[in-house]
């Protein structure tokens, strides 16, 4: 069945940071950026800006399950939150999406929105002249397809196990360079063998 995606999520803005997002190391909060975030996953959570949110009202806190969309730039992406292990907001470039619906499974909704499919529809819909970006109206209308719930475990388990398979093969990459380049200084500074 195909539905738009305002049917099964609530949609909000990230947190509106006046400017840049002002480091407070004795902050209560973590501000989660585009630079800290891929479709794999939150590159450290330890890592991220601490900031101090102490001076605004209606904070939107970061849970297991919200999908974070990168709405700003060439590159949209959905990354669905497995885990949030400090207390943490999005910034103002992502879309912060819940779903409302027991349908619905958020690790199968980000898969579907890092897809060819919704990815044509934001390259097609994308606007703006120095900052392309998506608007709240144009995500919200997004086409979705929601399958059965046991398609969709199947489907999310499948991605889940590329995202693992990725960083093992990025992994291994690594230490064939490092293996290539101590070869190298060794050849380097010992010539003569």
């Amino acid at each position: 069945m195909t539905t738009n995606l305002l049917d099964y999520v609530d949609i909000q803005g990230g947190h509106p940071f006046r400017g840049g997002i002002p480091a407070d190391l004795e902050g209560n909060a973590y501000a989660l950026q585009i630079r800290d975030a891929s479709p794999e996953g939150v590159a450290d959570w330890a890592a991220l800006t601490r900031t101090s949110l102490d001076g605004y009202k209606n904070i939107v806190w970061l849970r297991t399950g919200d999908i974070v969309f990168a709405a700003r730039g060439q590159n949209n992406y959905a990354l669905c939150l497995d885990e949030v292990p400090v207390p943490a907001v999005c910034s103002q470039y992502f879309f912060l999406l819940r779903v409302k619906s027991s349908a619905l499974l958020p690790g199968f909704l980000a898969w579907q929105m890092n897809r060819q499919p919704a990815q044509r529809y934001f390259s097609q819909h994308a606007e703006g002249s120095d900052q392309i970006g998506i608007r709240r109206g144009i995500l919200e209308a997004l086409p979705i397809v929601v399958p059965s719930i046991e398609r969709q475990q199947g489907i999310a388990a499948l991605d889940k196990a590329a995202h693992e398979e990725r960083k093992t093969l990025q992994a291994l990459i690594r230490n064939r360079e490092q293996l290539l380049d101590a070869l190298a200084i060794e050849l380097h500074n010992h010539p003569i063998r």
